[in-house]
């Protein structure tokens, strides 16, 4: 088995869409964090971080349209992370979002 990034990105269910954009955080322990998301899906998403976090750690994730969401760290690694949010996002709302974070590009 492989733990590449291939491998996190073949063990998912729903695919993601490619975006580049800057939106902060709050990690586990309060304190601000700035992101890069790279790729997101109505579920979850895959960002970049200056800070390695532990996995099952929660952050708090600011983005146009919903607004703020949670989310739990299901990897970490190389200054990257995986997280699933805790209630998917609605898919109105989620396309919406999405033409907001690839005009932000």
């Amino acid at each position: 088995m492989s733990f590449g990034s291939a491998a996190i990105a073949d063990n998912r269910d729903v695919s993601r869409d490619e975006v580049h954009y800057r939106a902060r955080a709050y990690g586990p322990d309060a304190r601000p964090l700035s992101l890069l998301i790279v790729n997101i899906s109505a579920l979850g998403l895959m960002a970049r971080c200056d800070m390695d976090i532990a996995e099952g750690s929660r952050l708090r994730v600011t983005l146009p349209i919903v607004g703020v969401v949670a989310a739990e760290i299901r990897w970490c690694l190389g200054g990257r992370m995986g997280c699933e949010l805790d209630r998917a996002i609605d898919l109105a709302d989620y396309y919406e979002l999405l033409a907001v974070l690839i005009k932000g590009r």
